[in-house]
């Protein structure tokens, strides 16, 4: 069947596809979208998220108008973070592998691009759970750059989206596959899809944007592309971004961008059942409060710099180092002194993975670890902490610990019980590759020309990030990326 009554056919329905599909509607252009998942299983990752955005701004005061109210407020420092403060944090997580151009569009643009959807209808709030630790005195003061987020988290974003698109008047269309591109006389013309009776459709339209993510969830792909082993890590979101329209978009020519041989992977609770595409506890099967305790892997070995920086600019990154231990396990160690200021939505849920005891050796035991190892591991661990400087989450605080490898931040003595070990392994989020575009989306071939009637934003969009990459910038440049696609196609 061809139908052809549409102007800009969307691929995909997370964040990226949503911003491109709502700035092409605000144009007048008649906009179908396309999403694979049925409405129970609709959003790509962006579901999956706790909907942190990035973005530069002057402090509290410069979000007032931005955030929902909230009686904290008059107690709250959120330091400014300006746009210069986020290109650098973008080259230093990526080691300079950042394309330079894509970063500064993308540092520039992102508050505008929350303010422009928050206009549409997003709600957004300060993230007092996630990102703020409440001082003595009764105040907050947040720490890491991140500050905003989605109401709702990645739940209420998506909702939000898809109402903002029904009230623009875009055709939402769930459980249909695009398959592949519709090319005539050198232009996309449109996509050949399946809905879900495995009936085949011919979808036209003047432009096709894609935004249908990257290739995480195909064991296949990340073997090929990410390395050996990379087959046995959890899939934290959508189980549908397998690659189909990156594969796609190469057979029409377009051309390789960014780095294909990392991705976006943190430490992943590896007890819980149901621990692969929870579209119920979503985000909170990270544990992300691994910078106050250490880290062991089944060995009883430390293996990495638990405070290196803050968790927003390692947590990408370590869920790598984790798959590379024996058994693609680890354990983050913390004791009673620490347990209360873990994250709550992480670590006070039901059904977790968690190894309590009285004792370090019963600890061991639990852990399935070597009792003498681990034993010996968080003496030398405790023996080695300056004690003499202050312990303060709220900040970088030099408090190290000078063991190999160290801990160069918020290093505290596990030292009093009960102790508690909860058992991570790797979850992948999204991968860095995906088509090489210009600033405003469109895909470019080899030679680095436009295919005519192409775009790109989101994930499938590579070139920003590589190896790492700072917390809440994902959503921000599909924000920032669909906005542009969609504001020219």
């Amino acid at each position: 069947m061809t139908t052809s009554p549409h102007d800009v056919i969307v691929v995909g329905g997370g964040n990226a596809g949503f911003a491109a599909a709502h700035a092409a509607a605000e144009r007048g252009r008649k906009v179908l979208l396309l999403e694979r998942g049925q409405e129970d299983m609709a959003g790509g990752n962006s579901f999956y998220t706790a909907g942190a955005t990035r973005i530069d701004h002057d402090g509290l005061d410069d979000l007032q108008d931005l955030v929902e109210p909230d009686e904290r407020h008059d107690r709250t420092e959120v330091p400014p973070y300006s746009s210069q403060e986020y290109l650098d944090d973008l080259l230093k997580v990526t080691e300079g592998r950042t394309d330079r151009a894509m970063a500064e569009v993308l540092v520039t643009e992102s508050q505008a691009a929350v303010r422009w959807l928050h206009g549409l209808g997003l709600k957004y709030r300060l993230m007092y759970e996630r990102q703020a630790y409440d001082r003595p005195d009764g105040s907050y003061l947040f720490w890491g750059g991140l500050h905003v987020g989605n109401v709702g988290g990645g739940e209420g974003l998506i909702a939000d989206h898809t109402a903002v698109a029904q009230r623009l008047g875009t055709e939402v269309r769930y459980g249909v596959r695009a398959r592949s591109l519709i090319v005539e006389g050198g232009r996309v013309v449109g996509v050949r899809a399946t809905d879900d009776t495995g009936a085949e459709h011919e979808l036209r339209a003047e432009s096709v944007i894609l935004a249908a993510g990257g290739f995480e969830s195909s064991p296949d792909w990340r073997e090929e592309h990410l390395g050996e082993g990379w087959a046995n890590a959890k899939v934290r979101g959508t189980p549908y971004n397998v690659g189909d329209m990156l594969a796609a978009a190469l057979e029409v020519g377009a051309a390789k961008g960014g780095d294909w041989s990392t991705c976006h992977s943190v430490q992943w609770d590896a007890g819980a059942e149901d621990n692969e595409s929870n579209r119920e506890l979503t985000n909170r099967l990270t544990r992300q409060s691994y910078p106050l305790g250490i880290i062991v892997n089944r060995d009883g070995q430390r293996f990495l710099d638990e405070g290196a920086d803050f968790r927003n600019y390692t947590y990408a990154k370590y869920g790598r180092e984790i798959l590379k231990q024996p058994g693609s396990i680890a354990w983050q160690i913390f004791d009673a002194a620490l347990r209360p200021m873990l994250r709550t939505e992480e670590y006070d849920m039901p059904g977790i993975g968690v190894h309590e005891a009285d004792t370090v050796e019963a600890l061991a035991d639990a852990m399935g670890v070597d009792r003498s190892v681990l034993v010996s591991t968080i003496d030398a661990f405790n023996a080695s902490i300056d004690r003499d400087v202050e312990f303060d989450p709220t900040v970088k605080d030099g408090r190290a610990a000078k063991v190999d490898p160290p801990k160069s931040n918020w290093a505290s003595p596990l030292e009093t019980g009960p102790f508690y070990a909860y058992p991570v392994t790797c979850g992948i989020t999204f991968t860095f590759g995906g088509v090489k575009g210009d600033l405003d989306g469109r895909v470019l071939d080899e030679s680095g020309a436009p295919i005519p009637g192409l775009f790109a934003c989101g994930e499938m969009l590579g070139g920003l990030f590589s190896g790492n990459y700072p917390g809440g910038s994902g959503l921000a440049a599909g924000m920032v990326f669909g906005r542009r696609a969609g504001s020219v196609a």
